[in-house]
C-alpha cells in the first residue's frame, strides 16, 4: 500500500514480487499457527469451564420450559375444579379452591359455597383474608347485615373501618349503614356525621346523596 509520502508525490508503490507474495504466504501461515495454538490451550485450560456453562444453560432452559408447561397445567386444572365445583353446588370443594387459591377466583368460589351451605365462618375467612378488595369488603358488608343488629354502632363502625376509603367499593354504602345504625340506637348525632359527610362529597353516588338527605 502506498505511503502518505508517497501518494502526496502521486508515486505508485511498487509492486510485489514473487518472493514478496511467498513471505506473505509464509507470515499468514505462521500466524495462523499461532492461533490456533492459542486456541488449543484456551480451550484445553478451560474446557470444563465452558462444558459446564453450556450445562448450566441447557438445564435452565429446560426448566424454564417444564415451569411454563407446569403452570399451565395447573391453571387449566384449577378451572376445570372449579367449574365442576359449580356445576355441582359442592360447597366443599369451592371452599377448598377458595382458601388454597390466591386470586379473585378464589374469592368468588369461598363466596359461592358460603351461599350454598349458610357457613358464616366462610364469610369471616374471606372478610379477614380475602385476596381482593372487592370481596373483602363485600364480606364485611355481608357480616353486618347478618350481626349488625347485635354489635353497637362503635363496634360497626370499627368493623367498617377498612372500607372507609374511597378504593373500596363500598366506601359510600358503608357510611350510610354506619349512619343508618346510629339512627337505629338512637344516636343522631354520631349519624349526622356521616351522613353530612356524604351529602358534602360532590363523588357520591346521587341515590346514596338522596338516601342521607332523606335519613337527615
Amino acid at each position: 500500500m502506498a505511503s502518505i509520502l508517497e501518494r502526496n508525490k502521486k508515486i505508485k508503490a511498487p509492486k510485489k514480487t514473487r518472493e514478496d507474495y511467498a513471505e506473505d504466504a509464509l507470515y499468514r501461515e505462521v500466524w495462523e499457527e499461532v492461533n490456533n495454538e492459542k486456541t488449543q490451550r484456551f480451550i484445553k485450560k478451560y474446557y470444563r469451564y465452558m462444558i459446564a456453562g453450556a450445562l448450566v444453560i441447557l438445564i435452565a432452559a429446560v426448566a424454564v420450559q417444564i415451569g411454563v408447561r407446569m403452570h399451565r397445567d395447573a391453571r387449566i386444572a384449577a378451572a376445570e375444579n372449579y367449574e365442576t365445583a359449580v356445576m355441582n353446588a359442592d360447597a366443599k370443594a369451592l371452599a377448598a379452591i377458595g382458601q388454597n387459591g390466591g386470586d379473585a377466583t378464589a374469592d368468588l368460589a369461598l363466596f359461592q359455597a358460603y351461599m350454598i351451605d349458610g357457613d358464616e365462618a366462610k364469610l369471616e375467612h374471606l372478610a379477614e383474608k380475602g385476596n381482593t378488595r372487592d370481596f373483602r369488603d363485600m364480606a364485611r358488608m355481608h357480616v353486618i347485615g347478618l350481626r349488625g343488629d347485635k354489635m353497637t354502632g362503635k363496634e360497626v363502625e370499627k368493623y367498617l373501618h377498612p372500607l372507609d376509603t374511597k378504593s373500596s367499593p363500598y366506601y359510600y354504602v358503608s357510611r350510610l349503614s354506619l349512619a343508618q345504625k346510629y339512627l337505629a340506637e338512637g344516636n343522631r348525632d354520631a349519624a349526622d356525621k356521616w351522613l353530612d359527610k356524604i351529602i358534602n362529597d360532590p363523588d357520591a353516588p346521587a341515590s346514596i346523596s338522596a338516601a342521607a338527605a332523606t335519613l337527615k
